[in-house]
């Protein structure tokens, strides 16, 4: 077995390197093979009637390899790529400018040929409050199951796909990491590989005596016009409110917010914990050894998240639940494209069955 896994490891190692010079050449030497993308709508039962007053008919961008229109009759597997905070699938696949392409890096991979071609769809989880962080909330709509079951069920019918757990992989960018790693430990039935870049949220918040900055902005506004007026920091406490201390009595944003009149409300800080998965892992480690695979990775100038996901590494060795782990030179986007194309995308082709 030692020496089956040695050679296991080995492999991956070439193909990462291969597929480094060979996606490369691709690029600069050779025409490129290029698939196509669907962008389509999707009416979601459990996004209906969500407080924040945001459709339930979702954008969702939906990548058809290059194969997908020569080989009429092949079928492929699938991979539900969650994009992060403030994005959208529109900037991901080209429709409006991004600081990475996703439909270029895939592209490129799949030109190389080192990796087999795969389907991968996008939801737009862009919000009022500029990201649903893939949560279950009467505020935003409950994401888990739109994504687990409504978006798998209708690719699936849809699209040629190969309509199985071991078939499907979830992974996301940031927020996107985060809802990829919520949802793959609830759905282990429904996805066999999990993928996390640069995952947040996973870690508590420690809030010392002194209240964060942010946490008081976001408790001086009142009002919708203010809140698309504030900066990054007071927002993200909104869409964090949002999704994990809903509260329908009120308005107008329906949440209750870390900070209530100066005062730290600490039944909500207790909310937000309960939604860390470094803090309820515990929980879920019986669906964690059903995955097949489960990977992570961070860039070292991304310190916060460097740190979660080196906890997540001990945790998962405690419990020895398999699972491949790195910390890069890099920062929070600068080279997630490259980390899609050389260590993302291999680990699907190795962990997913293309049968």
């Amino acid at each position: 077995m030692l020496i089956v896994e040695i050679m296991r490891l080995v492999s991956l190692v070439v193909l990462k390197v291969c597929l480094f010079l060979f996606v490369g050449f691709a690029t600069y030497g050779q025409a490129i093979h290029k698939g196509f993308v669907e962008r389509i709508k999707l009416h979601s039962q459990n996004l209906s009637g969500n407080l924040s007053g945001d459709s339930a008919t979702r954008y969702v961008s939906i990548y058809l390899p290059p194969g997908y229109k020569k080989n009429p009759t092949r079928r492929y597997p699938v991979v539900y790529f969650l994009h992060g905070y403030t994005d959208d699938d529109a900037k991901f696949y080209g429709f409006s400018k991004h600081w990475m392409n996703l439909v270029q890096v895939l592209d490129s991979v799949f030109t190389a040929a080192l990796v087999p071609e795969m389907i991968v769809v996008t939801p737009n989880a862009y919000t009022r409050f500029q990201g649903s962080m893939y949560s279950n909330s009467i505020t935003t709509g409950n994401w888990e199951e739109f994504i687990a079951k409504e978006l798998v069920s209708y690719v699936d019918k849809h699209y040629r796909t190969i309509a199985k757990a071991a078939s499907r992989g979830l992974t996301g960018h940031s927020m996107g990491g985060y809802g990829a790693f919520r949802i793959g430990e609830k759905y282990p039935d429904v996805f066999s590989s999990v993928y996390l870049l640069s995952p947040c949220c996973l870690a508590n918040q420690l809030i010392s005596d002194r209240i964060p900055a942010n946490f008081m902005r976001a408790d001086s506004i009142k009002t919708i016009e203010a809140f698309e007026r504030s900066d990054f920091g007071t927002r993200i406490v909104f869409a964090s409110a949002a999704a994990w201390s809903p509260n329908p009595t009120r308005p107008p944003f329906y949440v209750d917010l870390p900070v209530h009149d100066g005062q730290l409300n600490h039944d909500v800080l207790a909310k937000w914990t309960a939604n860390r998965p470094l803090v309820n892992i515990d929980q879920y480690i019986s669906n964690l050894k059903k995955l097949k695979a489960l990977g992570f990775d961070a860039g070292d100038k991304d310190q916060g998240i460097a740190a979660s996901i080196r906890e997540l590494d001990a945790i998962l060795k405690v419990y020895g639940i398999p699972h491949s782990f790195e910390i890069y030179d890099g920062n929070h986007t600068n080279k997630v494209a490259d980390r899609i194309a050389g260590h993302m995308l291999p680990f699907f082709g190795a962990n997913l069955s293309f049968k």
